[in-house]
């Protein structure tokens, strides 16, 4: 049947409506068709950050998850790095006296081992003399508490101290299977962290040795118009990372003779293992320093009594005072500057993620990732068309 074309119908001037009259059309540079045009501009902008976050998140969390998988893997590689960026510049010094190079990384490894055996050996040995003291001075302080307990403001009868303690027993005997359930898991893991150590010194030694020739393994997976960039924030990086840990020595080294001294002046117990604590407890910042502050003190109430304690508590905000408002604006300086809020989201992060080994390398990473992410969306300089580019090698 052939197709006939009936004339359009006319607009009834007494009808209450019209025919929509043609309107142009509207084209965006960011559309791709007309009908992301009728979407208002917001609303695509929201939709285009949202599936964007939605994958990036995705990726994160498939990340963490592989990374909690061989976290037996990762993180001796995370403390090896740490280790690399401290001890770098020693074997560079001994790269300037023409040493060869696998004789000077295998000189600095092991002085670094021995300083660390040589301490924790230190520590131990203090730490097994004073606990018998510190024992009898503990149960003096327990003595004390049940007597104030009784003549002090609680008024408490004996029956009712001895029924505290008796709870108190009851609970530690309560909790002896889980306690030595867990003594068991930890002795279960001792291949692991004996796995974990030698992995640290291997790794360590070949980043000290062959770490240039790995990142540029590295850099050359990537394809070529992006090498420049990852190696440029690769560099800027890795110096925020050495500046950041060779500060944190630094500043750790100082808190720990501040408070080291004061405790041998007021004649408090382990001197020497507290304020190796101080030392270990200041890289991870604020809540180490706080942690660590706090275990002087009580080892000074328990061991000295409330006087020595308050003086000590005293000492111990004086040097952190100290090391917030001079050292660590001095030494850490605008290279490896975080702010505050950003340390302790990342450290809260570390500690449910990975616990004391998150807390540990919280910041450093945010530090890295500041002055990477930093470098790769810096614009590079554009080279005029007229001007002349000189290549290696080229006469002049």
């Amino acid at each position: 049947m052939a197709r006939v074309d009936r004339p359009a119908r006319e607009p009834d001037p007494e009808d209450d409506y019209a025919p929509p009259s043609p309107e142009p059309a509207v084209v965006h540079g960011s559309t791709t068709s007309l009908d992301d045009a009728d979407v208002p501009h917001s609303l695509r902008i929201a939709a285009a950050w949202s599936w964007r976050l939605i994958v990036v998140g995705l990726v994160g969390y498939a990340g963490l998850k592989f990374i909690g998988l061989v976290d037996v893997v990762v993180v001796p590689l995370a403390i090896a790095l740490l280790l690399t960026a401290l001890l770098g510049p020693a074997v560079g010094w001994l790269l300037r006296l023409h040493l060869p190079r696998s004789l000077a990384t295998f000189l600095v490894l092991v002085g670094g081992l021995a300083a660390v055996v040589g301490t924790l050996t230190l520590v131990v040995n203090q730490f097994i003399d004073g606990v018998p003291q510190l024992t009898e001075k503990a149960s003096a302080g327990v003595r004390q508490i049940q007597d104030w307990a009784r003549t002090g403001p609680l008024h408490l009868s004996d029956k009712q101290v001895d029924q505290a303690i008796d709870s108190a027993q009851d609970w530690v005997n309560d909790n002896t299977s889980s306690l030595t359930s867990t003594g068991i898991s930890t002795a279960a893991t001792l291949f692991e962290l004996l796995t974990g150590l030698l992995l640290v010194l291997f790794a360590t030694f070949f980043f000290l040795r062959d770490g240039r020739k790995i990142w540029r393994f590295i850099v050359r997976l990537f394809p070529v118009n992006a090498r420049w960039s990852l190696a440029d924030a690769g560099d800027a990086s890795w110096a925020t990372l050495g500046a950041y840990v060779r500060a944190t020595v630094l500043v750790a080294f100082i808190d720990a003779v501040g408070i080291g001294l004061a405790l041998l002046i007021l004649d408090v117990q382990f001197a020497f293992p507290l304020a190796a604590l101080v030392f270990l407890g200041a890289f991870i910042p604020i809540v180490g320093a706080a942690v660590s502050g706090s275990v002087a003190v009580l080892v000074a109430l328990v061991g000295q009594g409330w006087v020595v304690a308050l003086i000590t508590l005293g000492a111990v905000i004086l040097v952190q005072q100290l090391e917030g408002h001079v050292l660590q604006p001095l030494i850490m300086g605008r290279a490896v500057a975080i702010h505050p809020l950003a340390v302790i989201i990342g450290i809260a992060c570390g500690v449910v993620l990975a616990g004391i080994i998150g807390a540990l390398v919280a910041v450093p990473l945010i530090a890295v990732l500041n002055t990477g992410v930093r470098r790769l969306s810096r614009r590079r300089p554009e080279i005029p068309p007229d001007a002349v580019v000189v290549t290696a090698g080229s006469g002049g």
